[in-house]
């Protein structure tokens, strides 16, 4: 019996979220009897009916009573009736990594880690794949963007290859054991639950060390905690035939990435070299497509072919997703919640606005991120002409009134160029009401910061007609 089979009936809870319903999608395509519950009827849902999965709106401990496998995020707490349900049935209880490690235990996993990069990392490599007639699985916390339209976050497909977006924040990543580990960046994050830089690194030495015997760890040679895990870790996995391979921009790195105008630079490394042409701007992600691009050579795509494939990506769901333009203003979705994130994404809006002013619109992630991230938020964030920093999004932590967006306003270096307004839908009409034509509007953050982009929009639609509405009185005779 193979590991799906053995799970039986599978129930998911909170299977709206964008990892959960990646894996109750691919549970269904492997022919399995799935359903899931959510607090809400979000936007996940539909997709997840058509796939064959039975939603349930609301969570009730009856809806586990035929099932054989309980699947859970960090987020499920165990008070939640359906968790209980199980615990009283004695039901084995799998968190998300778990049933993902054995939808991927019969293939050529790839699994890309990092602090920040790897929804984008993850993406590039499955679109590269597709690109290149490899028909991989995947499933990541995001939507898929191609040329060909979006692919959804979650794809089974009948190649040899799964790529998988290994999320480290609470170190369920340990459970997988991929031919492939990619790893962005170890730059500290999720300190709340690591406690320390020491632990939270010490977690991918970890995750290197579960790479399969004859497979290969890449690390990005341009990161600083990547770089040291790449170091230390070499000696002890060539003795188990695990290769160790970097790439960046680096002197040393094994994969060089030259001649780079953040949309395009050659890669040089494996016996190969190949132009790489990006349709997504910024020189983190042509770095991250240097990464995804050994991964696809060393699963036996042709360098040539990778490089192209990668041409094909057209980022994901919230990386730089354009949202519109109204009265001359461009507004742009972003998922950034990290620092080094932050900066990466206003010198990738630099780079497109021209003439025009950023203006970004931050809804802080966590209480714990932000206070210990403040300062760094604040130089991030004078990289932007206009800042408007809403409350934080509290997502799973209980709130901390010591700890509000206030903190990262007013570590903006700039006099004046940060504000922080605590209602969202205010700091949305706020935002709105400081752009000018030519300029870029950015909503950041991994909450509902997202749905704002609609209340700029609406906001800057309703100022047009207004100035019309002026002229046309002042042209009155």
């Amino acid at each position: 019996m193979s590991a799906l089979d053995a799970l039986g009936r599978v129930h998911l809870v909170g299977v709206g979220g964008a990892g959960m319903s990646a894996v109750a999608t691919l549970l269904a395509s492997r022919g399995l009897t799935v359903s899931g519950s959510d607090a809400a009827d979000g936007p996940a849902l539909p997709a997840l009916r058509a796939a064959g999965v039975a939603v349930h709106v609301g969570h009730d401990a009856s809806l586990v009573d035929d099932a054989d496998t309980l699947v859970i995020s960090s987020a499920v707490r165990e008070s939640n009736p359906e968790l209980a349900r199980a615990r009283e049935r004695g039901l084995p209880v799998l968190h998300r990594s778990e049933a993902l490690a054995a939808l991927m235990a019969d293939r050529d996993a790839v699994a890309v880690a990092g602090a920040h990069g790897k929804t984008t990392t993850s993406a590039m490599v499955a679109v590269a794949l597709l690109a290149a007639g490899a028909d991989p699985s995947f499933a990541i916390g995001g939507t898929v963007l191609s040329d060909d339209g979006p692919l959804g976050g979650a794809r089974d497909g009948s190649g040899a290859a799964f790529v998988a977006e290994a999320d480290e924040s609470d170190g369920s990543f340990l459970a997988y054991e991929p031919l492939v580990a990619l790893v962005t960046n170890v730059e500290p994050d999720h300190l709340d639950h690591y406690g320390s830089r020491e632990a939270f690194e010490q977690a991918f030495v970890a995750f290197a060390g579960r790479v399969r015997s004859g497979g290969t760890l890449i690390a990005c040679a341009d990161d600083e905690g990547a770089a040291r895990l790449a170091a230390s870790a070499r000696l002890e996995l060539a003795e188990r035939g695990i290769r160790t391979v970097t790439y960046g921009r680096a002197a040393d790195a094994d994969i060089r990435l030259v001649d780079g105008d953040g949309w395009s630079g050659q890669v040089t490394g494996l016996g190969a070299s190949a132009r790489i042409e990006l349709a997504v701007p910024g020189a983190h992600n042509l770095l991250n497509a240097a990464g995804a691009w050994a991964a696809c050579v060393r699963l036996g795509i042709d360098p040539a072919a990778a490089a192209a494939g990668l041409g094909a990506f057209r980022s994901t769901g919230r990386r730089f997703e354009d949202r519109g333009t109204v009265d001359g203003v461009r507004v742009v979705d972003d998922y950034a919640h990290h620092p080094t994130e932050v900066t990466a994404l206003l010198r990738a809006a630099r780079s497109v606005v021209g003439d025009g002013r950023v203006v970004a619109l931050f809804q802080p992630h966590l209480y714990s991120r932000t206070r210990t991230f403040a300062d760094e938020f604040g130089v991030a964030f004078d990289l932007a002409d206009v800042v408007v920093v809403t409350d934080v999004y509290a997502a799973r932590e209980d709130p901390d009134p010591a700890v509000t967006g206030a903190l990262v306003a007013e570590r903006v270096p700039t006099p004046g160029k940060a504000t922080f307004v605590p209602d969202r839908l205010d700091a949305a009409r706020a935002a709105a009401a400081a752009a000018r034509p030519g300029d870029l509007v950015l909503t950041i953050g991994a909450g509902d910061v997202t749905a704002l982009g609609e209340v700029v929009l609406q906001t800057l639609a309703a100022r047009g007609r207004a100035d019309e509405l002026d002229r046309a009185g002042q042209d009155a005779p």
